[in-house]
C-alpha cells in the first residue's frame, strides 16, 4: 500500500469540507491505493456524532463520497495514462445504513471500481467498525471539462471554483 494520501499527492491545496487537506474544519480523509482498491482509516471524534458513541449518518454520508470520488479519479487516471487523475464530480451514491457505527475507534473504507466507461466510474465500498461491515455505498462519478463549476477544484479556489 501507498503510504502517501491520493488527496496529499494530487489536491494538496483544495478545500472540500471531507477530502480537502487545506481545510481545517473538515474531515481531512487520507485515501490510498491498495492494489485495486483504495482504502481509508479515519477516526471519528465525539463532534462526528448523531448521538453518544455513534457516528452521524451524514458524516458517513461525507467519508463514501469523497472517498469513492478518489477511487473513481484514480481509476480514470490509471486506465487513461495520465499523469494526475480528472477532475471528478458526484452523479449519484447511495448508502445503506446497515446497522449503527460505534464512535470509539477507526472506520476502515474500502472502495473498488466494478464499471467504467469512456469518463465515469461505479464504484462500490464499504465501511467497517469492530470488525463488522456498518455500511455500503455505490455511486456513480464522471469526469468534467472546462467550464464545468467543479474544475480545477483540485488546486483550492482557482478559476473561482470551490468545492
Amino acid at each position: 500500500m501507498n503510504d502517501e494520501s491520493l488527496q496529499d499527492r494530487y489536491a494538496p491545496e483544495t478545500t472540500c469540507f471531507g477530502c480537502g487537506p487545506a481545510n481545517a474544519k473538515g474531515l481531512r480523509i487520507k485515501s490510498r491505493v491498495d492494489g485495486d482498491a483504495v482504502v481509508l482509516e479515519w477516526v471519528p471524534e465525539p463532534h462526528h456524532e448523531a448521538f453518544p458513541g455513534f457516528v452521524s449518518g451524514g458524516i458517513i454520508g461525507v467519508l463514501f463520497d469523497c472517498h469513492c470520488n478518489w477511487a473513481a479519479a484514480y481509476h480514470l487516471m490509471q486506465r487513461s495514462g495520465a499523469a494526475a487523475p480528472p477532475f471528478t464530480v458526484t452523479a449519484d451514491y447511495a448508502v445503506t445504513l446497515r446497522r449503527p457505527t460505534p464512535s470509539g475507534g477507526p472506520l476502515r473504507l474500502r472502495a473498488q471500481v466494478v464499471e467504467s466507461t469512456g469518463d465515469r466510474a461505479v464504484v462500490e465500498a464499504t465501511l467497517e467498525a469492530d470488525g463488522m461491515v456498518r455500511a455500503s455505498c455505490r455511486g456513480t462519478f464522471v469526469a468534467v471539462k472546462p467550464g464545468h463549476p467543479a474544475y480545477a477544484r483540485w488546486q483550492g479556489h482557482s478559476e473561482g471554483a470551490r468545492d
